[in-house]
């Protein structure tokens, strides 16, 4: 694979495929089950088998492989090990919405049969996503890779549930679930989305069963009306203190129900007495048992009225709402209505409103999990970054609730349990039993639903090592290392996975947990279909290259901050691959008659610029380490960025160009130049490396022949005796006197061609040695005819100043420019500038203006402005420069 030239320019869709396959053939992502290396192990958020690569999946991936390249090559035994979910509702609906298409549902088909299908569908079209993780440049052992319905998975989940019934941490029972009439399951309180919705909230009169009065409640859903068993108000609202006992009866249905207290009423609710529907809402439900309530259902799994409602039996609910308020209405009940925002949830699926229901349901009891799961936070156990995020896991924790597991759907971990037909028996076993263990009968039906998906993935961290085996990988492996996703899965997968892990495992599945941001549009809005700001990271790796894509996700990584992402700055980073394209290409045309081995010089040889240039290399290898260290990304890319850009491009190559090229120095000097060139590009590949594995590696087999890949090249390590405070202090006054200079010429108007003489005053020998040990490279990229320096403060006549330090720079524009004609044409151009900008301030600061003209029109407006004020700053700042001119 050996290269020793470049093309013109970077070709990343050439480049990218044939560094993949060559990765894959060298084993270079296989981790060792037995290996001396201390271990570094991460598991992919499993992406769905339905997934397609969105940006929240890009940037979650890049983060895992910048820190799986990173350890590996750190020396580590670094197993990033990669899989899918089989997303029990989210393909389920996908294979029913091809089922009917062709005009057919699975009812027809029947359970083994519609199985068979989805596991079909998944042959043929899941797993897309694998293969754009690989476009994406992750370094998975994919030898290793693992779905949650395999043969190991769906063992280690039996196991699991088996364990825990058996402990009495599963249980079945009787209670009110979030129903979605659209899938046909339970899902739970994390799989529900709220969405904010104007309704109304209707006030009611409920007459006394005595005749004698009426207490008024107030409801936002009045069809449930006809499933209320009690109307309650709080036991201190002095309002309804003589109500408390009596009944009332229910409208339309004419049943008479009781009036209670019970302190979890609100008196600032709307008339301070609410209607209590048990099977219809949560708190209601939990109040019926406090109560020992009637739990009256009143709709069916479609969410349509059922015969306990009467005369609005097959009506469907939003139906029957608008019957009951017609109704109530035309017999007088209601007596008012109002407008009402309030929370609609929604299956996080299908988008339908769901149905709280009361159902027979699987529960994990969850509290003695959730206590485990929160002290290993509490003691450090494990870490959560950043730390920020830690109170809201703690809130949440100490108000969970138990867990439903089971779903009433067909694709997915069929719960381990059977019933006996002939004595009824009720079996939970890790193994499909053959008959029962009381009556010995054959009879055996299994347990209908599947488990929540979240359950499999709970097993995530060592499932997917092998337990209930005690392997070689899980002993090496778990606890794994890390952990990066997004936060907005703590609580669905993050807690969990800590839960079963410290339960099964008795150790924590991870020791950090690093939790990432959205990734935003530009604005800062939500990616969505109905707004069209989707970015697609696709088209943004077939437009700019992966290695620019994965950059730029990285260095707007900020912790706890969205990533604000745009094309724009997707291709701002292309254009820095292009910089170390160029500065690659040029130092490759500069080594040709180099020869590692064969240089011979000293440490005298080695000029400012080597010595500085080692210093700010060692300087940004411990900044980036510290960052990676940390899970800073964005530091640590804004430091190689820096480091490669703006120190190594634009100023050491410069500096050393007249050395290179044979017009200052010596051959021994021009050696240990070539030396420090190929030796800080070699460690800048490295260090850029995690983030750009591409373009690395297509570098590095090009200066590099060991025959090995980048990505088990060492990681730079930072040493103290490499630092070199003194060269850097010297380089950087230098550096400032060069660009004071360029500054002046730019705002003077004096062309980069024109050479310039130049008076330097140093007020001590110290400042004057530095000025001279920069002298050439002040007169080579200042372009100047001569340098002097000079130990007397005396401002010489028609000079521009530039202060660095305590040196004062004088750059000699008498003669070289008409300092009056100059300023005074400047004058004149400002004064149509002012105009300018008066007729483009005046019109964006027109209201008709902006509300008629188009955006494009608005926009180009404002560029314009801001192009105006941006020259009109610096004619200020010319005008400035020459009245501080001394023309006497």
């Amino acid at each position: 694979m050996l290269q020793r030239s470049l093309s013109k320019v970077y070709e990343p869709q050439k480049s990218e495929a044939k560094w993949y396959q060559y990765w894959l053939d060298g084993g270079y992502f296989t981790a060792e089950d037995k290996s001396s290396r201390k271990p570094f192990s991460i598991v992919i958020p499993p992406p769905n088998v339905t997934g397609m690569l969105h940006m929240g999946h890009a940037l979650n991936n890049v983060l895992q492989d910048i820190v799986t390249r990173y350890k590996r090559m750190q020396g580590c035994n670094a197993l990033w090990l990669p899989g899918m979910d089989h997303a029990g509702i989210a393909t389920q609906n996908v294979v029913e919405q091809e089922l009917a298409r062709e005009g057919t549902t699975r009812h027809n088909l029947g359970r083994e049969k519609f199985i068979e299908r989805v596991w079909e569908w998944k042959s043929r079209y899941g797993g897309v996503i694998i293969n754009q993780l690989k476009r994406l440049g992750c370094s998975c052992d994919w030898s290793r890779e693992r779905f949650t319905m395999d043969e190991g998975l769906s063992r280690a989940v039996r196991e699991a549930f088996v364990r825990l019934y058996n402990d009495g941490l599963i249980y079945q029972g009787d209670y009110i679930v979030n129903w979605c009439p659209r899938c046909h399951t339970a899902i739970s309180d994390l799989e529900v989305e709220y969405r904010q919705e104007e309704g109304y909230l209707w006030y009611i009169r409920y007459p006394f069963a005595d005749g004698k009065g009426e207490v008024v409640v107030a409801t936002t859903r009045p069809e449930t009306m006809l499933g209320d068993t009690a109307v309650a108000v709080n036991p201190h609202d002095k309002r309804h203190k003589n109500e408390i006992g009596k009944y009332a009866v229910l409208p339309l249905v004419n049943r008479n129900i009781p009036i209670i207290a019970d302190d979890y009423v609100t008196m600032e609710f709307g008339s301070g007495a609410v209607k209590i529907t048990p099977a219809c809402d949560p708190n209601d439900f939990a109040m019926a048992e406090r109560h020992d309530l009637e739990i009256l259902k009143i709709m069916d799994g479609d969410a349509v009225i059922n015969e306990n409602g009467g005369p609005y039996a097959g009506q469907d609910r939003y139906e029957c709402r608008r019957n009951v308020v017609a109704d109530l209405e035309k017999q007088g009940y209601i007596v008012r209505k109002e407008p009402y925002m309030h929370n609609v949830g929604q299956c996080y699926r299908c988008r339908t409103d769901i149905e709280p229901s009361v159902s027979r349901q699987w529960f994990v009891k969850i509290k003695p999990l959730a206590k485990a799961a929160m002290a290993a936070v509490s003691k450090k156990k494990i870490r959560i970054v950043p730390a920020l995020w830690e109170n809201t896991y703690f809130e949440w924790m100490n108000n969970i609730r138990d867990w439903c597991i089971s779903r009433q759907i067909w694709w997915g971990h069929r719960i381990p349990v059977w019933y006996c037909d002939h004595c009824g028996k009720m079996i939970v076993a890790a193994k499909t039993p053959e008959n029962c263990p009381d009556c010995a009968g054959t009879g055996l039906k299994q347990e209908e639903d599947v488990l929540d998906t979240w359950f499999s993935s709970a097993l995530w961290p060592f499932s997917t090592l092998g337990w209930p085996d005690k392997t070689k990988a899980l002993k090496t492996f778990y606890p794994t290392s890390l952990l990066i996703t997004g936060f907005d899965i703590l609580f669905f997968w993050v807690a969990r996975m800590m839960m079963m892990g410290l339960y099964l495992m008795k150790d924590v599945p991870f020791r950090d947990i690093y939790l990432h941001a959205l990734v935003r549009d530009e604005k800062g809005e939500k990616m969505s279909k109905s707004k069209g700001n989707i970015i697609d990271p696709l088209k943004m790796m077939d437009k700019y290259g992966t290695d620019a894509f994965r950059f730029t996700l990285a260095a707007f990584t900020v912790q706890g901050r969205d990533v604000r992402m745009s094309e724009d700055k997707v291709e701002g980073y292309k254009f820095f691959v292009n910089k170390i394209w160029n500065a690659s290409k040029f130092s490759l045309m500069n080594l040709e008659d180099y020869e590692e081995s064969g240089a011979v010089f000293g440490q005298e040889d080695e000029s400012l610029a080597d010595r500085w240039i080692r210093a700010r290399l060692n300087k940004v290898t411990a900044e980036m380490i510290s960052a990676l260290d940390e899970y800073r990304f964005n530091d640590a890319a804004m430091s190689i960025y820096h480091f490669i850009w703006h120190e190594f491009c634009d100023w050491y190559l410069e500096l050393i160009k007249p050395l290179l090229y044979g017009k200052v120095g010596n051959a021994r000097s021009r050696l240990a130049a070539q030396r420090t060139l190929f030796s800080v590009l070699k460690s800048s590949l490295k260090l850029l490396h995690p983030f750009m594995p591409f373009l690395t590696e297509e570098l590095w087999q090009t200066f590099v022949s060991d025959g090995t890949s980048i990505m088990v090249s060492e990681f730079p390590v930072a040493e103290a005796d490499r630092g070199d405070a003194q060269a850097e202090q010297t380089m950087a006054a230098i550096m400032e006197i060069i660009t004071g200079i360029r500054n002046i010429r730019g705002e003077v108007g004096v062309a980069p061609a024109k050479k310039l003489n130049v008076i330097v005053y140093a007020p001590d020998a110290e400042a004057a040695s530095a000025v001279a040990e920069g002298n050439d490279y002040i007169i080579s990229l200042a372009n100047l005819n001569d340098l002097t320096t000079v130990n007397e403060e005396a401002e010489p006549k028609g000079a521009a100043t530039a202060i660095v330090g305590a040196l004062r720079v004088y750059v000699l524009l008498d003669g070289v420019v008409d300092i009056a004609g100059e300023k005074a044409r400047l004058e004149k151009e400002k004064a149509k500038l002012d105009q300018d900008l008066a007729v483009v301030s005046k019109k964006l600061s027109n209201r008709d203006f902006l509300a008629k003209a188009a955006e494009a029109i608005i926009k180009k407006e404002e560029t314009k402005y801001k192009e105006l004020r941006e020259k009109h700053a610096a004619l200020e700042a010319a005008l400035r420069k020459f009245a501080e001119m001394r023309t006497l």
